[in-house]
């Protein structure tokens, strides 16, 4: 509760306003009995029609006021649930971006989507229904038990009676119920993370015809939470049965006292009436307070769920202001490890290198060698478990963040679009960016012609993920982001892998153009695409096999050797 009531605290107004509507149209409520008895007891009783028309006027306005505090109440309950949960929600989404990638593969995407939207709903849900109902259902639970002691205290004692046992019942289920709801939104992060799973690779399920197989394991997940939503309702549904025995209960008892009383002369008719009103006042106040606590049981347990996410520490601070400098290095490992949290062993071992301002670096090797690993740190994405990274003869972790992603850019492995349009993508590598800047960065990345080709140009709308553009048209417009960003220092991991041979000669002859002090790392897989590289990291299985040029590693690093060889004789075999 401590992330919430902050932004609540801006709505004071309305947190003040709508429960004092709402207890407004409790006041109403709980004057209608007593006029209804005096209509029975007097106007019929005493067939006076002025009398009659008169009371039944008055209900009507009672109905109106009551209706008219109502619609104010939830207007100011509305603003004020959807107020504070926006407030929460963007807390939320500024925790998650400010949290490292290691806490982030910890805790998993689908649970935080399910967080930030599902459960951030429920709170809303619960706030709203916290500022209508919290006051307004207790208050005319006990309004009705003492307008009915102004009536006859010996009666009135049954309502006491009854409000013991509902509390009891409601309270106990309460309890039954709060760790069954956080169960079931376990359940619920599975569901969202199938879903997600099974959207994200859409394209390879349909490919392997596994969509039966998919569609299975989305039932059985489903049913799970399907069977503990059902029992959670059941254990919740026991509820109204207790309470509305105990309440005829009640009615029965008080027409068999009331009905000697008024033969006796002690009660009139319109009283009885009157009681059971109030008896059935407390009875759907009560439903209402059962209901309520359901809801305040869930949205507890989604505020829980969200504090987690609140409550978490990144493990990676950037306090740093480092400036850098005057020195000819742009990147240096210093015995360097890495491991990734929960793993069992280091992803990279004892790495050591320098990098100068100005060259190409290539990092080759086989498949989980280690070689997005080794960038990630350059970014610090990771920290080193182990030694130090350097940037600019500054240790890594004394740069801001700001000053660090200006002076790195990257083209990830996987070449990623967001819904907008070029233009858009473009310009999140640099906010300020002329169209000349993005031309020339198009140029470069080979997809100039690409965006000429379409008819809205650099207004040409992109999907999401870039659904309407092929792998090598995603890759070059990616690495056409980053070049836009103008960085020291450019990281293309594996991201010519889409393209073909003479698209991916054009590109390494183009980035030859960029300044001279451009620091440039291509990961690859092919030994082909680094061979140009002025100095050549041959990692495997997270340590360094080699370090040097092409042709001093063909000579002494027997991996990378393998590595040529085996890609030349292929494409030998294939012009034969």
């Amino acid at each position: 509760m401590k992330y919430l009531i902050p932004y609540l605290k801006k709505y004071k107004k309305e947190r003040i306003l709508a429960p004092l509507f709402k207890m407004l149209e409790a006041c109403f409520d709980l004057i209608v009995p007593l006029i209804v008895a005096d209509l029975i007891d007097v106007g019929i009783a005493g067939r006076d029609t002025h009398y009659i028309l008169t009371h039944f006027g008055l209900l009507l306005m009672m109905a109106l006021l009551g209706l008219t505090c109502s619609f104010t109440a939830q207007y100011f309950a509305a603003r004020a649930a959807t107020g504070t949960s926006a407030g929460l929600r963007h807390e939320l989404l500024d925790k998650i971006q400010s949290l490292s990638l290691t806490e982030f593969d910890q805790t998993g995407a689908a649970t935080l989507i399910t967080r930030m939207t599902s459960d951030v709903n429920q709170v809303q849900n619960g706030l709203n229904m916290t500022l209508r109902l919290f006051m307004r259902s207790p208050f005319i639970v006990f309004g009705a038990m003492i307008m009915a002691f102004t009536i006859n205290a010996k009666i009135a004692l049954l309502f006491v009676a009854a409000i013991i046992v509902l509390f009891i019942i409601v309270f106990g289920v309460m309890k039954l119920t709060a760790p069954l709801y956080r169960h079931t939104q376990q359940k619920l992060d599975k569901i969202t993370e199938a879903t997600r799973e099974d959207l994200t690779g859409v394209r390879v399920i349909r490919a392997f015809g596994r969509e039966e197989t998919q569609i299975k394991n989305f039932a059985e997940r489903n049913s799970k939470l399907l069977h503990a939503q059902i029992y959670v309702g059941d254990m919740s549904a026991i509820m109204n049965p207790l309470t509305y025995v105990t309440i005829n209960a009640v009615i029965i008892a008080v027409l068999w006292f009331g009905s000697g009383m008024v033969e006796s002369g002690v009660l009139f008719s319109g009283d009885i009436i009157a009681l059971i009103n109030y008896i059935n006042q407390i009875l759907v106040e009560l439903v209402k307070l059962a209901n309520l606590i359901v809801i305040i049981s869930k949205s507890l347990a989604s505020m829980g769920r969200v504090g987690q996410v609140l409550d978490m520490e990144s493990s990676m601070t950037f306090e740093g202001n480092a400036k850098g400098t005057e020195t000819t290095e742009a990147v240096r490992f210093e015995h360097v490890d890495m491991r990734y949290a929960g793993a069992g062993a280091d992803s990279l071992t004892d790495i050591t290198f320098t990098a100068k301002k100005g060259q190409t670096i290539g990092i080759i090797g086989g498949t989980g060698s280690g070689k997005s690993s080794l960038v990630q740190l350059i970014l610090r994405f990771y920290d080193a478990a182990k030694g130090t990274v350097y940037l600019n003869g500054e240790p890594i972790q004394n740069w801001s963040q700001e000053a660090l992603r200006e002076k790195i850019a990257i083209v990830p492995q996987k070449a990623q679009l967001f819904t907008g349009t070029i233009r858009s993508n473009l310009l999140m590598g640099k906010a300020d960016a002329t169209e000349d800047e993005m031309w020339r960065a198009l140029e470069i990345a080979q997809a100039a012609e690409v965006v000429r080709g379409k008819a809205g140009g650099l207004d040409e709308p992109v999907e999401q993920g870039g659904a309407n553009f092929s792998g090598g048209q995603k890759q070059r417009l990616t690495i056409a982001r980053a070049l836009v960003a103008q960085a020291d220092i450019l990281i293309l991991d594996d991201s010519s892998s889409a393209l073909d041979y003479a698209t991916e000669a054009a590109l390494r002859k183009a980035l030859k153009t960029l300044p001279e002090e451009t620091t440039v790392f291509i990961v690859s897989q092919r030994a082909g695409t680094i061979a140009h590289a002025d100095q050549i990291l041959v990692l495997d299985d997270g340590q360094m096999a080699g370090i040097g040029t092409h042709e001093e590693l063909l000579a002494s690093c027997q991996v990378y050797r393998e590595i040529y060889e085996s890609q030349f004789e292929k494409k030998t075999e294939a012009r034969s």
